[in-house]
């Protein structure tokens, strides 16, 4: 049985292997008339920053417009390259149940596709990956990008 997927999230954190899955997911959209959901989500206690003070809304602030620029440039080169069907979100908080849940709960996603590390080796270190626990948990089907990480080029 063939599935058809017709709305697929893909969480960005700027690392090539993210970028290979936005590229592979949008090839999947294509064939599959689907939806792209471009998401970044910004985990200011990642940092040690705490949201309460003054200091750190600026950073906080600072965060999001990295992110936002980012994500635009991001869309903007999918749809020069022939794909309009897509969106970008950022959400604040823990990526893992917002990837495998939240998100999915607002958006209807039927498809993760996700590169299979990040850029936090750190985090992967202390507290295992996104991506595991997105595997482990997610309300949906979740595909892992390994391949073709030499060529990142977004969404050809």
């Amino acid at each position: 049985m063939l599935q058809e997927y017709t709305n697929i999230l893909v969480p960005l954190d700027g690392s090539k292997q993210a970028e290979a899955a936005l590229n592979k997911a949008v090839a999947v959209a294509k064939r599959n008339q689907a939806h792209v959901d471009v998401l970044s989500v910004i985990d200011p206690g990642q940092f040690g920053y705490n949201l309460a003070g003054l200091a750190d809304g600026d950073i906080t602030y600072q965060l999001v417009q990295d992110s936002e620029a980012y994500l635009k440039g991001v869309v903007e080169t999918v749809k020069k390259n022939g794909f309009d069907d897509i969106e970008f979100h950022i959400r604040m908080g823990s990526p893992k149940p917002i990837i495998s849940q939240d998100f999915i709960e607002d958006h209807h996603n039927d498809l993760i596709m996700m590169g299979a590390t990040g850029l936090n080796a750190m985090e992967r270190v202390l507290e295992g990956s996104v991506t595991t626990f997105v595997q482990r948990n997610a309300l949906t089907d979740v595909i892992v990008v390994k391949t073709d990480l030499n060529n990142t080029q977004v969404a050809k």
